[in-house]
């Protein structure tokens, strides 16, 4: 047997590529900072991680501010803060050979774009200032991330610590939504005054002692800078299918989990309502509704089992809502003045700003009263789309009292 032979056709086995992707803005010493802390772990036990690759997500002004990064400078002997950081790494041992791959293309700063609706041009965000610059900085992300996390072959760590604080909430979405479970989350912790020094870019850094805000020297030999690792909870593995394929927009995807989580939590309860007195209870937990606010419940309940398509407002309700009053109050004993459904409080019809304040106590009361009740409250109507979104063999409408 030719063993040379072999082992000359084997496939090499397949490697990990680290890619480290961060959302920078103002302050683009995250990017050093972060590299060193992932190379100086806190903990003995953890091995100091090199990424192959780093990717910047920015904005316009923000992809301004990185040009600092490749720009030498007397205070670090005249090296940019990137080559001194790559040197100072270098010096301590670390094999540099095939890592820390960046530059200043655009596939390794990548600029959040968006298209005017006017003109269907698109162009860089110079900032995220309005509702619309938000959602095309969602989906700019979200496309990033799914470029990273789709190759099998890549681990993904992933930076919060630049950029606007939307930037920052929307990348750790993003991660929740497709990120893998062995993806890292993280953010950069420095301690002061460094946080605040002018052209400081990480610890031991040459050049001497910075100044700081104060006016009193701050040498980075002193600096303390770790890494946090920000715990996330990795939805695409609970669904799959949905989170595992491209979904379109970043609004779509977050939709689609908000049902999946939904359904989820609806195979979970069973609601029991009563119709001679004012009792509910959700898997046996009782909850203590005021006359309006159960009749808002068991209208919605009813439509549920008579199955009454949903609807998409709250006024479209309205209507219903009163004939179903009337028809309560139908069935109450004569002169029975202490029957819930002769209460004063429905005497009158329910508008809607009533209706969305009682869904909005029911909601509270759900995640007060313990138990199993607080799932109901994902569960109610809520703006565009007025239902109760539990399966009606979830449901038991108990006509008579319960003994």
């Amino acid at each position: 047997m030719n063993t040379t032979a072999s082992t000359a056709e084997s496939p090499s086995p397949k490697t990990t590529e680290t890619i480290l992707l961060a959302v920078t803005g103002m302050s683009p010493a995250i990017l050093t900072e972060t590299i060193w802390a992932l190379a100086h772990p806190g903990a003995p036990a953890d091995e100091p991680v090199i990424p192959d690759r780093i990717v910047a997500v920015t904005t316009a002004e923000g992809r301004h501010r990185l040009e600092a990064i490749f720009t030498p400078t007397p205070q670090l002997e005249n090296r940019s803060p990137w080559d001194a950081l790559r040197r100072a790494l270098a010096a301590e041992g670390h094999d540099l050979r095939g890592k820390l791959r960046f530059g200043t293309t655009s596939a390794d700063i990548r600029v959040i774009t968006a298209t005017d609706p006017d003109t269907a041009r698109s162009h860089e965000l110079p900032d995220i200032r309005n509702r619309a610059e938000n959602e095309a900085a969602a989906d700019f992300i979200l496309e990033q991330v799914r470029g990273i996390v789709e190759n099998p072959d890549t681990r993904l760590i992933a930076s919060i610590a630049g950029g606007r604080k939307t930037m920052s909430a929307l990348l750790y979405a993003c991660m929740t939504l497709i990120g893998r479970e062995g993806d890292h989350l993280t953010h950069v912790l420095v301690s002061e005054p460094f946080e605040s020094v002018s052209g400081f870019w990480f610890p031991g850094q040459p050049g001497g002692p910075l100044t700081d805000p104060s006016g009193n020297p701050a040498d980075p030999r002193q600096a303390l800078v770790q890494l946090a690792h920000v715990p996330f909870v990795p939805l695409r593995n609970l669904f799959h299918r949905e989170l595992g394929q491209p979904a379109g927009s970043f609004r779509r995807l977050v939709e689609t989990c908000q049902v999946n989580v939904r359904e989820t939590v609806a195979e979970r309860i069973l609601l029991e309502i009563e119709t001679t007195r004012p009792e509910s209870r959700i898997n046996g937990t009782p909850i203590r509704l005021s006359a309006r606010e159960h009749l808002v419940l068991l209208y919605f309940a009813e439509r549920v089992r008579a199955e009454e398509p949903v609807l998409s407002a709250y006024d479209e309700a309205i209507n219903g809502l009163d004939a179903f009053r009337k028809a309560i109050q139908a069935q109450a004993p004569d002169n029975d003045w202490s029957d819930w459904r002769t209460s004063e409080a429905l005497a009158n019809p329910i508008d809607e700003r009533q209706l969305t304040r009682c869904l909005s106590e029911i909601r509270s009361k759900t995640k007060k009263a313990g138990g199993d009740a607080p799932y109901l409250a994902t569960l109610l109507p809520r703006k565009g789309r007025c239902a109760l979104d539990l399966p009606a063999d979830h449901i038991r409408i108990l006509r008579k009292p319960r003994e």
